[in-house]
């Protein structure tokens, strides 16, 4: 996934139009003495990702939209299924004890709990720290117990833009969101877990958007 570099030329293709507009694709071709069809390729990039303007039988116009709406575009068009990682995924039988081993072994804040890959329910750092204070034997008290069961689990699917994932991480004060498929036995809907997207994943999608600007 990258953000689009624009190349020398249509860097001057910018110049000219802003400081010549309206103006044909035909005057641009010869103030830049190349052939029309020498162009086309750069003239849709410039038009598609709306920063040239072209208006019919009259030509070519610098774009007046800024530059953050352009980027508000961009963030916009990034799915969940660009950024979703792994989900670290335990049986609702298995052991706090285990279940926390599993935590901190794959560096993450939650685990998702699963039946036979449908989603069932969710545990947090949060939830372990809780159940530590209670003193309760965390060799023999399964994760199920401790967990937030569905349907009270948010979630995204891989359609879904990464710009939404962000603001349920947000609003419900979560670490990760798990991302489902719905799947159909009959007419009972499930929810089979597919992967996640988390605090981490968010920032690297900006640290990788500011590599690429």
């Amino acid at each position: 996934m990258n953000i689009i570099k624009l190349s020398p030329r249509q860097e001057q293709i910018i110049k000219l139009v802003k400081e010549f507009e309206p103006i044909t694709s035909e005057q641009l071709a010869a103030k830049l003495n190349v052939t029309r069809a020498a162009l086309r390729p750069d003239l849709a990039i410039l038009t598609m990702t709306a920063i040239l303007e072209a208006k019919p039988k009259v030509g070519y116009v610098y774009s007046q939209r800024p530059s953050y709406s352009l980027i508000h575009d961009y963030i916009r068009n990034i799915k969940v299924k660009d950024i979703m990682s792994k989900p670290i995924m335990v049986d609702e039988n298995t052991t706090v004890y285990d279940a926390i081993v599993h935590l901190f072994l794959n560096d993450v804040g939650t685990l998702f709990i699963e039946n036979n890959g449908v989603l069932t329910g969710a545990v947090s750092r949060k939830d372990f720290l809780k159940m530590a204070m209670g003193g309760t034997d965390m060799h023999k008290v399964p994760v199920g117990i401790i967990m937030t069961r569905m349907p009270n689990i948010i979630f995204v699917e891989k359609e879904d833009a990464a710009y939404l994932a962000a603001q349920r991480i947000m609003e419900h004060e979560v670490d990760s969101l798990p991302v489902v498929e719905k799947v159909y036995d009959g007419n009972k809907e499930s929810l089979k877990i597919i992967g996640k997207v988390s605090k981490t994943n968010i920032t690297r999608l900006f640290v990788k958007m500011g590599e690429n600007s």
